[in-house]
């Protein structure tokens, strides 16, 4: 079972209140506040597509560009160690630190 929808390239969460008898969710990965409501799954769906189109809407007569969800960069924090060891292997290999990164990322989801 999966807990997110797609519409448009832009991926929303499900969540559920036991308390009002409803399912929300909002889209993630952007900072643009866009949330959803239905009291069914069908309601949900429907909500969402609606806060999608509308924020693109908002943004065509704003005039501004619309967020991109996931745009592939994103910060990380790991213990400074790691950091040394993740660039000396990088310089090791004449290959990026992201590159690093990214095959690590890779090999882990592929396990997952």
């Amino acid at each position: 079972m999966s807990n997110t929808i797609e519409y448009k390239g832009y991926i929303g969460n499900i969540e559920f209140s036991e308390k009002d008898g409803v399912f929300y969710g909002k889209v993630q990965g952007i900072r643009s506040l866009i949330s959803y409501e239905g009291e069914n799954a069908k309601d949900l769906i429907k909500d969402f597509h609606l806060a999608v189109d509308d924020y693109l809407q908002l943004c065509a007569e704003r005039g501004t560009e619309p967020e991109k969800a996931y745009k592939g960069t994103f910060n990380i924090r790991i213990s400074p160690e790691l950091h040394k060891n993740a660039a000396i292997y990088a310089a090791e290999h004449k290959i990026s630190l992201n590159s690093v990164v990214e095959t690590a990322l890779s090999g882990f989801m592929v396990k997952a």
